[in-house]
């Protein structure tokens, strides 16, 4: 079996990995940890937990050098001694030690702010997965949760709904657009929504409507806060957003809700390049095919686009909202922002525009995704919904 490093011979400082050692130890060059009354060469660090060896005639030996680093530091194996009179030499490397090679090594270092917030994620949140939100066409339709661990009190809830021209995407596509608001402190709603091959147009806008009325029913379950609900989403999912947002009760596309109660309004929507006049998508001027599968051969298609248009919904009361687009983009074009941002105006709903120069359908640079989230934090900050964290 080839040697393998543990940890430096030179003097190293491990830190309080485990609960039965209240302060950190220090492992002095050649020493191995073993069990009391070893060989004398080998002593034990005061207060590291060790497995002791089985039994039979088995001793600890100190571990032997074998090869220097470039700062000319020594590193070493432990060996465990021969078993009996045999010639075989076991080499025993304890479960344990990659463990405090690992502890030694990071001890070296420190975790930048975001390596720590990516690793301590698990403790701070849990995910409850695929709870069926509501049962259309045949269909248990799904969303994940996450929720923040040991919180006592409601929370910031987003709900996000992905893309995909209504016909296309997943949820699970759309984790990282998910972890900006995780590390804000955020609980997170992901919902999944009928695409245009299970059912036509308008079922996603119905879908995403009794997602928003099963987060107000299940608030107290997972801490919810039902006045700080912020609804986002991308392309089809940010058209979606919008709808929720924007489109009342009195439309009447919450009817095939579970719940009886009263469609929420939310604190605040943001629609990063969605659609905002779908008849131009179907069969305008900037017919997409894939966005036409959502209609099929629905008869009344101008009737059904105008009613799940935001556009339409344009008037005073509304939330807050943020549009994120790029003036380039080929796909929804840069203009279906501008006329749903002069319409807000008009009617004096605060909206934001951020304009990405350049910028095509998503798929942004990573500096221009950091202006992004600066904007969004300050759009939330000023309407009363900062980060959580």
């Amino acid at each position: 079996m080839l040697p393998i490093p543990i940890w430096s011979a030179s003097p190293c400082l491990v830190s309080s990995a485990f609960a039965s050692i209240s302060d950190p130890v220090r492992l002095e060059s050649g020493l191995a940890p073993g069990p009391a009354g070893q060989d004398p060469q080998v002593r034990a660090c005061q207060g590291l937990p060790y497995a002791a060896p089985p039994a039979g005639n088995l001793r600890w030996q100190p571990a032997a050098p074998r090869r220097r680093s470039q700062s000319g530091s020594v590193w070493t194996i432990l060996y465990a001694g021969r078993r009996g009179t045999g010639d075989t030499e076991a080499t025993m490397i304890k479960m344990a030690l990659p463990f405090f090679a690992a502890v030694s090594l990071v001890a070296q270092s420190q975790l930048s702010p975001s390596a720590s917030w990516a690793v301590h994620t698990l403790n701070e949140y849990q995910i409850a997965p695929n709870i069926t939100y509501l049962t259309a066409s045949n269909v248990d339709l799904k969303l994940d949760v996450y929720s923040r661990r040991g919180a006592t009190a409601p929370q910031p809830t987003l709900i996000y709904m992905h893309g995909g021209f209504w016909v296309a995407g997943a949820k699970e596509g759309a984790l990282m657009s998910l972890m900006p608001w995780l590390e804000m402190g955020w609980n997170v709603v992901n919902v999944e929504y009928r695409l245009g091959q299970v059912a036509l147009a308008p079922a996603a806008v119905e879908d995403c409507m009794c997602a928003l009325k099963w987060v107000v029913v299940q608030a107290k379950t997972y801490n919810f806060d039902p006045n700080r609900i912020v609804v986002m989403g991308e392309s089809a999912g940010g058209h979606l957003a919008l709808a929720v947002g924007m489109i009342p009760e009195s439309a009447g596309l919450d009817q095939e809700c579970a719940s009886p109660t009263r469609l929420p309004k939310v604190a605040a929507v943001i629609n990063w390049f969605g659609v905002t006049d779908v008849g131009d998508v179907i069969q305008g001027e900037h017919k997409a095919n894939a966005a036409a599968r959502w209609f099929g051969s629905l008869p009344n298609k101008d009737d059904i686009a105008r009613r799940i248009s935001p556009l339409t919904y344009v008037r005073p009361g509304l939330p807050p909202i943020m549009t994120i687009h790029g003036d380039a983009d080929p796909t929804v074009p840069y203009q279906h922002a501008v006329r749903l941002h002069d319409a807000l105006k008009t009617a004096g709903v605060e909206n934001w525009l951020v304009t990405v120069p350049g910028g095509r359908h998503g798929n942004f640079t990573p500096d221009e995704r950091t202006r992004i989230y600066v904007a969004i934090r300050e759009f939330l900050t000023k309407n009363g919904l900062p980060a959580n964290n």
